[in-house]
C-alpha cells in the first residue's frame, strides 16, 4: 500500500525551487544526503546540498539557517546511561550535519565548496535571575509557607497536578481554603508589595530580568538586588531554550508549518503520524533579496522577519500587564511595525550587514554564555575528558575525589548556575559576571558543530542497535 508522505515532498520540492533563502527551524534534525546513509532514509538532505551545490557552481547568493536544540532531549548529565537516547539523537544529528562520510556538510565540500559559506545550525539559550530576595523571604515568613510549597499549591489549584505521591500533602486544592499555599502566599506578597517603602523587587518589578537582553530593556548591571553579592550571583540561571516548532520558510515566500520533525519519524509516513501545512499567502510586499528588490508575500515576511528580531534582541520584552493584539487568539489580525528601524535591520536575510548582525550576535553570546555558565554541549568539548573538565565535575563534585580523576574540585557546583571560578571573589567578580551578561542580546547561540567529535557519542549495545534505532531516527 502507497504510503503518504507528502510532507517529505513538501519540505524536497520548497528546498529544491528556493531561489535564493531557506529558514528551517526545527526539534530535530536527521536526514539523509543519499540511499548510502543507513538507516536515515529520508532524503531531505539530499536536497539541500544538491541546492548548495547549484547555487555554488552557478554563482548564485544563496543562504540556508537552521536552527534546532542545543540538546535534543531532557537537559542533564550526557554520560549518564539514561542520556542514551539523547545521545543517540545527537549522534544521528551530527552524521546528518558534518560527520560520518555521508553528511549534508561533507558532501558539500567533496565538491570543493565551502559548506559554511552556506549553511549554518544554530541553537538558542537564555539566562534569568532566580529572586530569592530579602522580599522573598520576607513573603515565606508573613505567609507561613515557602514559596516552593505556595509553587506546588498554584499547580494543584491551577494546572490540576494532585498526585500525592509528587507532592504529598495538599498544597493547593479549593477546599484548603485559608489553608491553600498558594493563596496565602499571595496574599502575604500583596502586603509586602504594597507597604510603604517597598523595593522594586518587592514590587515584582524584577521577578525576571530576561528583559535585559530584548530591545530597550535595562542594562542588566543597573538592576538592582535585595542582597548581597554572593547571592545574587548564585540567583543567575542559564538553560537552553528548548526549540519544539516544526518550520520552513523559504525566500520569504512559502511556509511550511506543522507538527512533523525533520527526521524519518515524521517524514516517511510509516512511523508517526502528522500534519503539515503549507501556506502562499496570496498578498504581496515589496522587500529585498541579497540586495534587489523583490516581491515577498506579507505573511511569510513578516513571520521571519519577527523570529529573526526576538533571536537576535530586536524585539521589545512582551509586558503581560499591557498586552497587545498578538497576545489574542487567532482571528485578530497581528501587529508588526513594518518600516521601523529593527524591521531594516532584518528585512533582506541576505544582506551583508543582516548576515554579520546576525553572526556576530551568536558569536557574542555563545562566548558570553560560555564563559559565565559552561553550558554544554560546547565546541570547547571535543572528548568526554575535557567534557570532564569543562562541566562534570561541576555537576558531580565527588568526580574531582575519584583516583585517575585530574579535576580539581570546584567552589560551585550548581548545573547552570555561574561557574564562580571564572570570576573574581565578591563584589568585584558579581561585577565582572554582569558585563560579560550585558553582551548578551536575543538568545541566538552558533551550535557547537565539534562538540564530542573525538567520541562515539552512543555506542552501540542493548539500549541501542539495529532494532532500536528507529526509535531515534
Amino acid at each position: 500500500m502507497p504510503l503518504e508522505h507528502s510532507i517529505a515532498n513538501a519540505y524536497i520540492e520548497t528546498i529544491r525551487n528556493s531561489e535564493h533563502f531557506v529558514y528551517i527551524e526545527n526539534q530535530f534534525f536527521i536526514t539523509a544526503t543519499s540511499k548510502e546513509q543507513k538507516p536515515i532514509e529520508n532524503l531531505i538532505g539530499s536536497a539541500i546540498v544538491e541546492r548548495i551545490v547549484r547555487a555554488a557552481r552557478n554563482g548564485t547568493k544563496y543562504q540556508m539557517m537552521v536552527n534546532i536544540p542545543a540538546i535534543p532531549g531532557f537537559a542533564g548529565d550526557l554520560k549518564a546511561d539514561e542520556s542514551l537516547g539523547t545521545r543517540a539523537i545527537m549522534e544521528f544529528q551530527y552524521n546528518s550535519i558534518n560527520r560520518g562520510g555521508y553528511s549534508i556538510m561533507e558532501k558539500i565540500a567533496q565538491e570543493g565548496i565551502d559548506p559554511m559559506e552556506y549553511i549554518r545550525f544554530y541553537n538558542l539559550r537564555n539566562y534569568d535571575r532566580i529572586n530569592s530576595s530579602q522580599a522573598m523571604q520576607q513573603v515565606e515568613q508573613q505567609a507561613g509557607v515557602s514559596y516552593e510549597d505556595a509553587r506546588r499549591g498554584h499547580d494543584q489549584q491551577y494546572a490540576h497536578i494532585v498526585d500525592s505521591q509528587q507532592y504529598g500533602d495538599d498544597y493547593g486544592s479549593q477546599s484548603s481554603g485559608a489553608n491553600n499555599a498558594f493563596d496565602r502566599y499571595q496574599e502575604a506578597a500583596q502586603d509586602v508589595r504594597h507597604q510603604p517603602g517597598a523595593s522594586k523587587l518587592a514590587a515584582g518589578r524584577w521577578d525576571s530580568v530576561a528583559e535585559c537582553y530584548m530591545l530597550g530593556g535595562e542594562d542588566i548591571r543597573n538592576v538592582p538586588w535585595d542582597g548581597d553579592a554572593q547571592s545574587e550571583l548564585d540567583a543567575f540561571v542559564s538553560e537552553e531554550l528548548y526549540i519544539h516548532s516544526k518550520l520552513l520558510i523559504a525566500d520569504d515566500r512559502v511556509v511550511i508549518c506543522g507538527s512533523a520533525n525533520l527526521n524519518d519519524r515524521s517524514q516517511l509516513g510509516s512511523h508517526d503520524s502528522e500534519i503539515a501545512v503549507l501556506i502562499e499567502d496570496p498578498q504581496e510586499i515589496d522587500s529585498y533579496m541579497a540586495g534587489q528588490p523583490w516581491r515577498a508575500k506579507k505573511f511569510a515576511a513578516s513571520l521571519r522577519r519577527e523570529i529573526f528580531r526576538k533571536h537576535i534582541g530586536l524585539l521589545p520584552p512582551q509586558d503581560m500587564e499591557n498586552p497587545n493584539a498578538n497576545f489574542h487568539p487567532v482571528g485578530d489580525p497581528n501587529v508588526y511595525d513594518w518600516g521601523s528601524r529593527e524591521d531594516h535591520a532584518v528585512a533582506d536575510p541576505l544582506a551583508p550587514s543582516f548576515q554579520n548582525l546576525w553572526k556576530t550576535t551568536a558569536a557574542n553570546n555563545t562566548a558570553a554564555f560560555r564563559r559565565v555558565f559552561h553550558p554544554v554541549p560546547d565546541d570547547q568539548v571535543r572528548s568526554w575528558k575535557e567534557y570532564d573538565q569543562y562541566f562534570e565535575r561541576f555537576n558531580k563534585p565527588e568526580e574531582a575525589d575519584k583516583k585517575d580523576k585530574d579535576l580539581k574540585k570546584p567552589s560551585t557546583w550548581k548545573v547552570g548556575h555561574v561557574v564562580a571560578e571564572e570570576f573574581s571573589p565578591g563584589e568585584q567578580g558579581l561585577r565582572e559576571v554582569k558585563e560579560v551578561l550585558s553582551r548578551i542580546k536575543g538568545s541566538i547561540v552558533e551550535m557547537p558543530l565539534l562538540f564530542l567529535r573525538e567520541e562515539d557519542i552512543a555506542k552501540e549495545g542493548l539500549g541501542l542497535n539495529a532494532l532500536t534505532e528507529v526509535v531515534y531516527t
